[in-house]
Formats: structure tokens, C-alpha cells, sequence
């Protein structure tokens, strides 16, 4: 037979032995195993295995358990925590970065109209407006998604516990 044929009843197979297989895989494997001598080694290898893992228990650490389900839980209470910080930061970010946009066009307008007023010449009130105003509060409003990033870095590498493994 075809090499494919093998590895397609090799998992049916492996369904049958953990009782997955559906009827009509059953009735396909019960066609084919009589007339293939690997598929038939292959069970018989597969129901030996099952059968030595029969003698196995596994017994379980309450403590360890309850350890291991405080910190699931704990990391999905700090991880929901994160989300909504991050989100703030993101509507913050746009807050700011709107206001920066409102106050630097009245800020220029003023410039404008107090250079006007005071006789000086507007190109120079105009970029002494840019240089005072527009260019730190956009620097400041660029601050907040940087400080996204680096807290989401920060974030990213877990917590420590008292003995210094990640959480």
C-alpha cells in the first residue's frame, strides 16, 4: 500500500485507542488491519503502551496546585489591570495630543494679533511662538506614548517573587 494510506490508518489508529474514532473510521480500520501486517504491528504496539501506562498514578501536590492556581489567577487580575492603564494612556495620549493641537493654534493667533498690536513683525512673534509653545508641548504630548511603550516593555517581563523566579 500507498505510504500516505499507512500514516492515515496509523492515526485512526490512535483515535481508536483513546476512543475517538468515529463508526465509519472504525469500520474503515476494521476493513484494513486484516490485510496489513504494519497497521496490525502498529496496534498491537499501541495497546501494549496504553496498557503500561495503566500502572502509572500521578499524585498531585494540593499546595502545588493551589500555588499554581493564585498565580494563574493573579497574573489574569494584572494582566485586565494593564489593559485598562494601557487604554487610559491611549485616550490620554489623544486628550493631550488634541489639546496641544487647540492651544498652540490660539497660541498663535494671540502671536498674531499682539504682533500686530505692538507693531512687531509677525514672522518673528510667529516663530518665537513656535520655539515657546508649539514645539515643547509637542514634545511633552510625545512623552505619554513613549512612556506607553516603556511601561508595556516593563510589563512584558513579569513580576518577581520573594525568592527572585517569574511569576
Amino acid at each position: 500500500m500507498h505510504p500516505d494510506s499507512h500514516e492515515i490508518y496509523r492515526q485512526l489508529i490512535d483515535k481508536s485507542l483513546v476512543g475517538e474514532a468515529l463508526p465509519d473510521e472504525a469500520r474503515s480500520l476494521g476493513v484494513h488491519l486484516p490485510t496489513c501486517a504494519s497497521c496490525r504491528e502498529y496496534l498491537n504496539l499501541g495497546t501494549r503502551a496504553i496498557a503500561g501506562l495503566g500502572g502509572f498514578s500521578f499524585v498531585v501536590n494540593p499546595e502545588l496546585q493551589a500555588k499554581v492556581r493564585l498565580s494563574l489567577a493573579q497574573r489574569s487580575v494584572q494582566s485586565e489591570k494593564w489593559q485598562l492603564t494601557r487604554l487610559r494612556l491611549v485616550w490620554t495620549s489623544i486628550a493631550a495630543l488634541l489639546l496641544t493641537a487647540a492651544g498652540s493654534a490660539v497660541d498663535w493667533e494671540c502671536g498674531r494679533i499682539a504682533s500686530a498690536l505692538l507693531g512687531a513683525q509677525p514672522l518673528l512673534t510667529l516663530q518665537d511662538v513656535i520655539h515657546f509653545w508649539v514645539v515643547p508641548s509637542s514634545a511633552f504630548c510625545l512623552l505619554i506614548p513613549v512612556l506607553l511603550v516603556l511601561s508595556s516593555e516593563g510589563a512584558n517581563r513579569g513580576t518577581m517573587n520573594q525568592k527572585g523566579r517569574m511569576l
